[in-house]
């Protein structure tokens, strides 16, 4: 996501590099600079005005500190003004209410309210420790309830189905009431879509609205669909009483204009991302680290909040003081590492977190990270006995080919991975004999080529 428009920002930054200060003039080649980087960037042209605006009246003038160079400081006003302009401040799911608490989910048909929906329940019964009820209102779709009737499985959450002929409201006040007998904390809603907007899609909305208050009621739109996403966020806002945004399929989206548009458009702000298919691929939305990601900066705390989240600490643990006691790092300990890895999901999300050099390229790194090579790793190591992953060197011939079968692979994928653990285990050796000092070549620094 951003990867245009974090480019060409970080272009004008470096024209600014040398200069004693920020004149009006190098502040007004920089400005246009901008101005069209966002405008390639689908970016809304009032949002485009009024940012451009706000940057040239800091900028212009600006005293250059000793510790800082002119395009430092342009990237600071930057920085701040993308923050501001993506909505400041964090802003959290209000829930507390008596239970159950209503999230109303709205947008145009495609746009991924149904995942959406699936991917908040999965998300509230993690870290805000709440237990969701899911519903389909999508009374024109029969094919729309039963996917959300399969994702809710998925994440463990009761479902409300509805009969043909069923209205969208009685089904809301229908759920509402056995949310409340099942001791629901929350009932998410999964309303109908359109291909465009129609006046009767915004009355049923209305209604259902009214008839179940819900304490949130979010606008879920397809980061990729540019002006239309701006146009349809619009019309949704002046229709219902949104409290925010949700924007989905920004793995997919390398401009970035909807999510530098939306919050302006609405007024509301920006909760989630949608970053990948799988159920976990919801982030929390945090304005000031987005803009940091924008600028190339990366964003190292929401990288951390994910890995926390995510790895087996007690199997980490367990690793280091094995390695600390001398014993081998054996192919269960690979297999265990391997997983870890495909847990983590999006590898081109967990990239662009990272302050990457400007030659890097994120999508490029991510792709070379291939995971049905590490799946079928996993499949190797899980056709050995219990033996064959603590000894290795027991694995002859006949073995593996044994393995191979088993895995449905060749015999060469095998020999692959059997080199690759003896690499691993020697670096593994080497961190148990002496840590990350010593492996760096005693003194902390890297040791010389031989």
């Amino acid at each position: 996501m951003f990867a245009g428009l974090s480019s060409r920002l970080r272009q004008v930054s470096e024209k600014l590099r040398g200069r004693g200060r920020l004149s009006e003039d190098n502040v007004t080649d920089a400005v246009r600079d901008v101005r069209m980087a966002l405008l390639e960037a689908d970016v809304a042209l009032p949002v485009v005005k009024s940012f451009v605006a706000r940057v040239r009246e800091r900028a212009v003038g600006t005293e250059v500190t000793r510790s800082l160079s002119p395009g430092q400081v342009f990237i600071k006003i930057l920085n701040q003004e993308l923050t501001r302009t993506l909505g400041g401040d964090m802003a959290e799911l209000e829930l507390r209410q008596q239970p159950p608490a209503v999230i109303l989910l709205a947008g145009l048909q495609g746009a991924g309210k149904t995942t959406t929906a699936a991917k908040l329940a999965a998300y509230l019964k993690g870290k805000p420790n709440k237990r969701s009820m899911l519903v389909s209102l999508d009374t024109r779709r029969p094919a729309a309830m039963l996917q959300l009737q399969q994702l809710a499985e998925r994440v463990d959450a009761p479902f409300v189905s509805f009969e043909e002929g069923d209205k969208p409201v009685d089904i809301a006040l229908a759920a509402m009431d056995a949310a409340r007998k099942s001791l629901i904390d929350v009932l998410i809603l999964d309303t109908a879509g359109r291909t465009q907007l129609e006046a009767e899609l915004l009355d049923e909305l209305r209604h259902i609205h009214a008839a179940t208050k819900p304490v949130e009621t979010l606008f879920v739109v397809d980061s990729m669909a540019g002006q239309d996403a701006v146009n349809a966020a619009q019309a949704f806002g002046e229709a219902l009483d949104l409290t925010g945004v949700i924007l989905t399929k920004t793995d997919g989206d390398t401009r970035g204009g909807a999510a530098l548009s939306v919050k302006t458009v609405t007024g509301k702000p920006i909760k989630f991302v949608g970053t990948g298919e799988d159920i976990e691929a919801l982030e929390v939305f945090h304005p000031e680290r987005m803009a940091g990601r924008i600028l190339g900066m990366g964003d190292v705390l929401s990288l951390v909040e994910e890995v926390e989240q995510k790895v087996d600490h007690e199997k980490a643990e367990k690793l280091v003081g094995k390695l600390k006691k001398g014993r081998g790092f054996d192919l269960s300990d690979m297999r265990d590492q391997l997983a870890q890895m495909l847990e983590m999901g999006n590898m081109q999300g967990l990239l662009e977190k990272l302050p990457l050099p400007d030659n890097v390229n994120a999508d490029a790194l991510a792709k070379g990270i291939d995971t049905q090579v590490l799946r079928r790793q996993v499949a190797i190591i899980n056709s050995m006995t219990p033996g064959e992953r603590r000894f290795p060197k027991t694995i002859n011939g006949s073995r593996k080919k044994r393995i191979a079968k088993g895995a449905g692979l060749q015999i060469q994928d095998v020999n692959r991975l059997i080199k690759q653990h003896t690499q691993m285990q020697k670096t593994m050796k080497k961190m148990g004999k002496g840590g990350m000092q010593k492996m760096l070549g005693g003194g902390g620094g890297v040791p010389p080529p031989r």
